[in-house]
């Protein structure tokens, strides 16, 4: 047993309290400024309490501004950023579980080399690719669409190791049995492999929404029509204003609306978040 000694337990939980503090007080910052006028804002010192202009700057960011570098709305920008989030969440699992499952189960020429090959892929940052991507999609002529945005993005190598590891784990003994009762390749995907995955899935889900939704330069590349902006293009438009004074009051309350659907991604998923990422029961 771990004796407990209050000093250290003292000085642990003021080390996790300056932690949290650090990290909550730009957002509380952001909070702050867009319940305040734009005028309010940029006086020194900033306020540090909530002022009385929230529900007005969270309409104005709702229903959209000329004055923001940006025509559309914040609701418009925030559903093409959950579904593109959605498409490459959902796609990066469905290839990831397939394409393990095809590495591990089936025997195929050159199998390892193709494993590799995959694997290899984490050294290339997408920077590196994405000059050959973007001319690939602008030939096919999705600039300005969901499936520019999302599938380019689909396939991930981090995905494939994750679920190959995991299905390594799984007993010779339960894919016998699968093959005694008759079950197909497809139905031993379906009805073993995947329920057993499901913790793993739960995890990738919340990494990869979050990936999805934070996208930046693939993005910024992609759109050029203010109808395919997701929220993080938006904001960075609503800062492109050229020598107009910025509203950062509107700016911070599109902000505050921009961590809202990936917030409540972790906050539901939490459970199954963490135990697919420390659960060792196979």
């Amino acid at each position: 047993m771990v004796d407990r000694n209050p000093w250290l337990t003292i000085i642990s939980h003021a080390v996790l309290i300056l932690g949290v503090a650090i990290v909550a007080f730009p957002l509380y910052l952001a909070l702050v400024a867009s319940t305040h006028t734009a005028d309010a804002i940029v006086q020194s010192p900033m306020p540090l309490l909530p002022g009385a202009h929230m529900w007005e700057n969270y309409k104005q960011a709702l229903l959209g501004s000329g004055k923001l570098g940006s025509n559309t709305n914040v609701v418009h920008m925030m559903w093409v950023s959950f579904v593109t989030a959605m498409i490459i969440t959902v796609g990066k699992i469905a290839i990831s579980l397939l394409s393990a499952f095809a590495i591990v189960y089936f025997r195929f020429p050159f199998k390892m080399l193709c494993f590799w090959a995959i694997f290899l892929t984490l050294m290339l940052p997408v920077e590196v690719r994405i000059l050959p991507t973007y001319k690939v999609v602008a030939d096919l002529g999705l600039l300005n669409s969901y499936a520019g945005l999302s599938l380019p993005l689909i396939a991930s190598a981090t995905a494939t190791f994750l679920f190959r590891q995991f299905f390594l784990t799984v007993p010779d003994e339960l894919v016998e049995a699968a093959r005694i009762d008759g079950a197909g390749a497809m139905r031993f995907f379906k009805d073993i492999l995947v329920p057993l995955s499901k913790t793993s899935i739960a995890a990738l889900f919340v990494i990869q929404f979050i990936y999805g939704w934070n996208q930046y330069l693939w993005p910024l590349l992609m759109t050029t029509s203010e109808d395919m902006y997701p929220v993080v293009i938006g904001i960075k438009r609503m800062l492109a204003g050229g020598e107009a004074a910025v509203d950062w009051n509107i700016v911070m309350a599109t902000a505050i609306l921009a961590m809202l659907p990936p917030t409540a991604v972790v906050m539901l998923m939490q459970k199954w978040f963490v135990k697919g990422l420390v659960d060792t029961e196979k």
